[in-house]
Protein backbone atom coordinates (compact mmCIF):
# COMPACT_ATOMS: atom_id res chain seq x y z
CA UNK A 1 0.00 0.00 0.00
CA UNK A 2 1.26 3.49 -0.87
CA UNK A 3 2.06 5.99 1.88
CA UNK A 4 2.05 9.77 1.34
CA UNK A 5 4.00 12.36 3.33
CA UNK A 6 3.90 16.12 2.77
CA UNK A 7 1.74 18.34 0.58
CA UNK A 8 -0.94 16.17 -0.97
CA UNK A 9 -1.89 18.36 -3.94
CA UNK A 10 1.57 18.31 -5.53
CA UNK A 11 1.91 14.52 -5.38
CA UNK A 12 0.42 13.96 -8.78
CA UNK A 13 1.90 12.76 -12.04
CA UNK A 14 3.93 15.08 -14.20
CA UNK A 15 2.41 16.35 -17.42
CA UNK A 16 3.25 14.74 -20.73
CA UNK A 17 5.29 17.84 -21.53
CA UNK A 18 7.70 17.19 -18.65
CA UNK A 19 11.38 16.85 -19.40
CA UNK A 20 12.68 13.46 -18.27
CA UNK A 21 16.23 12.52 -17.40
CA UNK A 22 17.32 9.06 -16.28
CA UNK A 23 20.51 8.28 -14.42
CA UNK A 24 21.44 4.64 -14.89
CA UNK A 25 23.73 2.44 -12.83
CA UNK A 26 26.66 1.29 -14.84
CA UNK A 27 30.43 1.06 -15.02
CA UNK A 28 30.83 4.67 -13.84
CA UNK A 29 28.44 4.23 -10.88
CA UNK A 30 26.22 7.11 -9.84
CA UNK A 31 28.10 9.65 -7.74
CA UNK A 32 27.96 13.23 -6.44
CA UNK A 33 29.41 14.49 -9.72
CA UNK A 34 26.30 13.25 -11.53
CA UNK A 35 24.07 15.17 -9.10
CA UNK A 36 25.73 18.52 -9.78
CA UNK A 37 26.00 18.00 -13.54
CA UNK A 38 22.37 16.94 -13.85
CA UNK A 39 21.00 19.69 -11.62
CA UNK A 40 23.04 22.33 -13.50
CA UNK A 41 21.68 21.05 -16.81
CA UNK A 42 18.07 21.13 -15.59
CA UNK A 43 18.52 24.58 -13.98
CA UNK A 44 20.00 25.99 -17.20
CA UNK A 45 17.27 24.43 -19.32
CA UNK A 46 14.38 25.81 -17.26
CA UNK A 47 15.89 29.18 -16.34
CA UNK A 48 16.09 29.97 -20.07
CA UNK A 49 12.32 30.55 -19.86
CA UNK A 50 13.05 33.60 -17.71
CA UNK A 51 13.83 36.44 -20.09
CA UNK A 52 12.87 39.48 -17.99
CA UNK A 53 16.36 40.25 -16.62
CA UNK A 54 19.78 38.76 -16.00
CA UNK A 55 19.22 38.92 -12.21
CA UNK A 56 15.89 37.08 -12.49
CA UNK A 57 17.54 34.42 -14.66
CA UNK A 58 20.30 33.93 -12.08
CA UNK A 59 17.86 33.73 -9.17
CA UNK A 60 15.62 31.21 -10.93
CA UNK A 61 18.63 29.17 -12.09
CA UNK A 62 20.04 29.10 -8.55
CA UNK A 63 16.71 28.12 -6.95
CA UNK A 64 16.01 25.35 -9.47
CA UNK A 65 19.60 24.10 -9.31
CA UNK A 66 19.64 23.99 -5.51
CA UNK A 67 16.29 22.17 -5.36
CA UNK A 68 17.13 19.59 -8.01
CA UNK A 69 20.64 18.98 -6.65
CA UNK A 70 19.32 18.37 -3.13
CA UNK A 71 16.73 15.86 -4.34
CA UNK A 72 19.14 14.01 -6.63
CA UNK A 73 21.83 13.88 -3.92
CA UNK A 74 19.32 12.31 -1.52
CA UNK A 75 18.28 9.79 -4.18
CA UNK A 76 21.92 8.87 -4.90
CA UNK A 77 22.90 8.70 -1.23
CA UNK A 78 20.05 6.49 -0.04
CA UNK A 79 19.11 4.46 -3.11
CA UNK A 80 19.26 0.75 -3.69
CA UNK A 81 20.99 -0.19 -6.97
CA UNK A 82 18.99 0.97 -9.93
CA UNK A 83 18.13 4.01 -11.97
CA UNK A 84 17.00 7.43 -10.80
CA UNK A 85 14.41 9.26 -12.89
CA UNK A 86 13.98 13.03 -12.81
CA UNK A 87 10.94 14.70 -14.39
CA UNK A 88 10.63 18.48 -14.50
CA UNK A 89 8.23 21.08 -15.86
CA UNK A 90 7.12 24.66 -15.42
CA UNK A 91 3.40 24.89 -14.72
CA UNK A 92 1.24 27.69 -13.32
CA UNK A 93 4.16 29.87 -12.26
CA UNK A 94 5.96 27.03 -10.49
CA UNK A 95 8.90 24.82 -11.30
CA UNK A 96 7.85 21.24 -10.51
CA UNK A 97 10.11 18.23 -10.22
CA UNK A 98 9.66 14.56 -9.42
CA UNK A 99 12.60 12.32 -8.51
CA UNK A 100 11.98 8.56 -8.44
CA UNK A 101 14.24 5.83 -7.12
CA UNK A 102 14.22 2.62 -5.11
CA UNK A 103 15.43 2.17 -1.51
CA UNK A 104 15.64 -0.84 0.77
CA UNK A 105 12.91 -1.39 3.35
CA UNK A 106 15.01 -0.30 6.34
CA UNK A 107 16.01 2.96 4.66
CA UNK A 108 12.37 3.61 3.74
CA UNK A 109 11.24 3.22 7.36
CA UNK A 110 14.03 5.51 8.64
CA UNK A 111 13.17 8.15 6.02
CA UNK A 112 9.44 7.92 6.78
CA UNK A 113 10.21 8.51 10.47
CA UNK A 114 12.21 11.63 9.58
CA UNK A 115 9.45 12.84 7.27
CA UNK A 116 6.90 12.37 10.05
CA UNK A 117 8.94 14.89 12.04
CA UNK A 118 9.77 17.46 9.37
CA UNK A 119 6.42 17.61 7.56
CA UNK A 120 4.60 18.91 10.64
CA UNK A 121 5.28 22.25 12.24
CA UNK A 122 7.01 25.38 11.05
CA UNK A 123 9.93 24.58 8.70
CA UNK A 124 11.91 27.62 9.93
CA UNK A 125 11.68 26.52 13.56
CA UNK A 126 12.50 22.91 12.64
CA UNK A 127 15.51 24.11 10.63
CA UNK A 128 16.89 26.00 13.65
CA UNK A 129 16.29 22.97 15.90
CA UNK A 130 18.12 20.68 13.43
CA UNK A 131 21.03 23.10 13.08
CA UNK A 132 21.38 23.20 16.87
CA UNK A 133 21.14 19.40 17.09
CA UNK A 134 23.86 19.04 14.42
CA UNK A 135 26.10 21.46 16.28
CA UNK A 136 25.65 19.43 19.48
CA UNK A 137 26.26 16.11 17.70
CA UNK A 138 28.64 16.35 14.71
CA UNK A 139 28.19 12.60 14.08
CA UNK A 140 24.50 13.13 13.17
CA UNK A 141 23.91 11.80 9.65
CA UNK A 142 20.18 12.24 9.08
CA UNK A 143 19.53 15.91 9.69
CA UNK A 144 17.27 16.80 6.73
CA UNK A 145 18.87 20.27 6.71
CA UNK A 146 18.68 20.47 2.92
CA UNK A 147 14.97 19.65 2.81
CA UNK A 148 14.20 22.02 5.67
CA UNK A 149 16.21 24.80 3.99
CA UNK A 150 14.21 24.28 0.80
CA UNK A 151 10.95 24.49 2.72
CA UNK A 152 11.97 27.40 4.96
CA UNK A 153 14.07 29.63 2.71
CA UNK A 154 12.84 28.82 -0.80
CA UNK A 155 9.11 28.26 -0.24
CA UNK A 156 9.37 24.75 -1.62
CA UNK A 157 6.43 22.44 -1.17
CA UNK A 158 7.39 18.78 -0.90
CA UNK A 159 5.67 15.40 -0.95
CA UNK A 160 6.81 11.79 -0.94
CA UNK A 161 5.01 8.64 -2.00
CA UNK A 162 6.35 5.27 -0.84
CA UNK A 163 5.05 2.14 -2.54
CA UNK A 164 6.17 -1.49 -2.74
CA UNK A 165 8.60 -2.25 -5.56
CA UNK A 166 7.71 -5.83 -6.39
CA UNK A 167 8.00 -8.82 -4.11
CA UNK A 168 11.37 -7.89 -2.60
CA UNK A 169 12.22 -5.71 0.38
CA UNK A 170 12.60 -2.73 -1.95
CA UNK A 171 10.42 0.38 -1.80
CA UNK A 172 9.79 2.79 -4.66
CA UNK A 173 10.12 6.44 -3.54
CA UNK A 174 8.73 9.35 -5.52
CA UNK A 175 9.76 12.79 -4.28
CA UNK A 176 7.69 15.70 -5.56
CA UNK A 177 8.67 19.35 -5.21
CA UNK A 178 7.20 22.63 -6.34
CA UNK A 179 8.94 25.99 -6.08
CA UNK A 180 7.32 29.30 -7.08
CA UNK A 181 9.07 31.17 -9.86
CA UNK A 182 6.27 33.47 -11.08
CA UNK A 183 6.97 36.10 -8.41
CA UNK A 184 10.60 36.25 -9.55
CA UNK A 185 9.91 37.07 -13.18
CA UNK A 186 6.47 38.70 -13.14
Amino acid sequence: MAMLFGTTDIAIGMKDSATRVRLFDGPLDLSWHHCATTSDFIADLFALHIQSSRDDYREVRHSIGYLVNELIENAVKFRAPGEITIEAAIDSGCFKVKVSNVVDGETAVEFQNLLSEITVGDPSELLIQRIEANAADPEMTSSCLGLLTLMSDYGTRLAWIFSPAGESDLVHVETYASIPISKIHS
